[in-house]
């Protein structure tokens, strides 16, 4: 694993731009929280990532990076210091901007979405279930608050001043960290000046990518996240019913009964890719 890129900035810092921008210079594969919703087996590897850490121990990062040049958002800033010492030969980009206005962006987007999902007990049993069917979406509640709300801002991210300071000294301690020569701090509204010097590569002649503010954001989460939330309901029923026909027991006549099979023909798996259930998971 040899990453060439390490964005040690926030969430809702540009991250998603600076994503587009380093693969558009040819530092991709660049990982982002969005691209392991695209692929969420993901979150199991960052999942062991996340439980090394606590532990104090050892993270293999082969697994999740054997193909990347570069990592962004969370919850790879999350490691930043891990990645920045296994990585000596790495460049580190710290995007930032006002911090009221990081505040508020995080409040009004990524922040909703635990909050919604702390206040119906009916989602709650849902996502359970799911995560009994499937471990994904399990591993992926359990990045997102053990790397961002537990594990950066304790818990306590809707106290503001907090959650600023926090940011704060975050963006302090990368740069008391990370050698000068080595680090970029870097506001996306900049372009790609600043962002092509440092990497010692030319300025594309196109535009700077300008993407997931505040109404992109909302688009993305109904084309892409309220579906998946409507596949992990899909996989929970068709748990349910499993569950329920398991506790049926055997059919009659001796006849052994398939739960799964019984309980739905074809459905959607958690995170949106369809499973046919009829055949493909009864063959051994």
């Amino acid at each position: 694993m040899t990453l060439r890129i390490i964005g040690a900035g926030f969430g809702r810092t540009g991250t998603a731009s600076l994503k587009e921008a380093l693969e558009k210079l040819g530092f991709g594969p660049c990982d982002h929280m969005a691209d392991n919703f695209n692929h969420p087996a993901r979150f199991s590897l960052w999942a062991a990532a996340l439980d090394q850490k606590q532990r104090g121990g050892a993270i293999d990062w082969q697994p999740l990076f054997h193909q990347h040049q570069a990592v962004v958002d969370w919850p790879g800033a999350y490691f930043w210091r891990e990645l920045v010492n296994v990585n000596p030969q790495a460049k580190v980009i710290l995007t930032v901007r006002d911090a009221d206005r990081w505040y508020d962006s995080v409040a009004s987007t990524i922040y909703r979405m635990p909050k919604a999902l702390e206040s119906s007990l009916a989602v709650k049993g849902i996502m359970a279930v799911a995560g009994m069917v499937d471990a994904r979406p399990r591993d992926a509640v359990r990045v997102i608050d053990g790397a961002i709300w537990q594990g950066t801002f304790g818990g306590r991210f809707a106290d503001r001043q907090h959650a600023i300071d926090v940011y704060t000294a975050h963006n302090a301690a990368v740069e008391r960290t990370v050698s000068p020569d080595r680090l970029l701090v870097f506001d996306v509204a900049e372009g790609w000046e600043p962002l092509c010097r440092f990497l010692g590569v030319p300025v594309p002649e196109e535009p700077f990518p300008h993407v997931n503010d505040r109404a992109d954001f909302d688009r993305r989460v109904k084309q892409r996240l309220i579906p998946a939330a409507a596949a992990v309901a899909g996989g929970a029923i068709l748990g349910l019913a499993a569950l329920a026909a398991l506790a049926a027991g055997v059919g009659k006549q001796g006849q052994t009964r398939n739960p799964v099979r019984d309980a739905a023909r074809t459905t959607a798996g958690p995170f949106g890719r369809a499973m046919d259930v009829r055949d493909r998971d009864m063959k051994g």
